[in-house]
């Protein structure tokens, strides 16, 4: 524990990634809730154009890699509502085609930046937003996050009833007089923003795991949503700060073990401890049969 504390720079990361698990794990519940899991892979995915086309303009510019991913992930949105809206075509299925588009198209471009070393490309490490790479990860990034995610949070909070109406009925929300499309918007925004914030650590392959590990593992707790919602964060942070934690004991001399894989893995333990608690506790006691003999 010591050893922990006298290394600033695993504390500083350990702190990032919790609170990037925290924000990821409280707002992705209410993606899990509403049975759009595939609305994180797609925004996480879509935001990879977004990085690249500012890298394109801009050079090397952080704050306007996560303008242009946020961008990117709102018009993958939109372009999902219009395809949805003026179409036959299901709501699953113009999700994974957006997704597998803008991904594409963010792959074609990242490979052109590389090949030709627009703006010194290698210098940049324009990779790390793809696959993650926490162990960079500076004071201002976690300043960063924690003023992003912590205004998503407020927003949340302030936006609490209406949240629920949204995700568990939306229609009686609608008749009595909430504007549901404008909110599905703002939340879909928030969803935005813990993914844009998390593309350096977690990378954009594994962020939307961040985003629905920790509520899938919350669901089975609890069935009140304000129980849920902070399971799901306290998950998504413990998450994080383990996964860091172990990613820099099992790393060594000549052998890097990568943070963010670490963390989605340890995500999934919580979901996979938490099946199985559910199994166990829905496992009929077996003391006394039907026609009351024992058993």
């Amino acid at each position: 524990m010591m050893r922990f504390f006298d290394n600033s720079t695993l504390v500083l990361v350990s702190l990032g990634t919790a609170l990037l698990g925290f924000v990821s794990g409280a707002l992705g519940s209410f993606a899990v809730l509403r049975r759009q899991s595939l609305l994180g892979d797609a925004l996480s995915h879509a935001a990879l154009p977004g990085i690249a086309i500012a890298f394109l303009f801009f050079g090397k510019a952080p704050i306007l890699f996560i303008v242009g991913a946020a961008l990117a992930g709102w018009v993958a949105t939109l372009v999902v509502s219009r395809i949805v809206r003026h179409s036959r075509v299901p709501f699953d299925s113009a999700l994974g085609g957006s997704l597998a588009v803008f991904f594409g198209f963010g792959l074609v471009l990242m490979t052109y930046i590389r090949k030709n070393n627009i703006n010194h490309a290698s210098e940049v490490g324009l990779e790390r937003y793809l696959y993650g790479q926490a162990a960079t990860m500076l004071e201002a990034d976690v300043r960063a996050i924690a003023i992003m995610g912590g205004i998503s949070l407020l927003i949340l909070m302030l936006f609490w009833k209406e949240m629920k109406l949204l995700s568990f009925d939306p229609e009686y929300g609608a008749s009595l007089g909430y504007p549901m499309r404008l909110l599905d918007l703002l939340l879909t925004g928030l969803l935005v923003i813990a993914i844009v914030i998390g593309l350096q650590s977690v990378g954009v392959v594994l962020m939307s795991a961040l985003i629905v590990a920790p509520a899938a593992a919350a669901r089975q707790w609890s069935n009140r949503l304000g129980i849920m919602v902070l399971l799901a964060a306290c998950f998504g942070a413990a998450s994080g700060i383990m996964g860091t934690v172990l990613s820099d004991e099992l790393s060594g001399p000549g052998r890097i073990v990568p943070t963010g894989p670490t963390i989605v893995l340890c995500a999934i333990g919580f979901v996979i401890l938490s099946f199985g608690w559910r199994l166990l506790r829905s496992r009929p006691s077996g003391n006394v049969s039907l026609e009351g003999r024992a058993t």
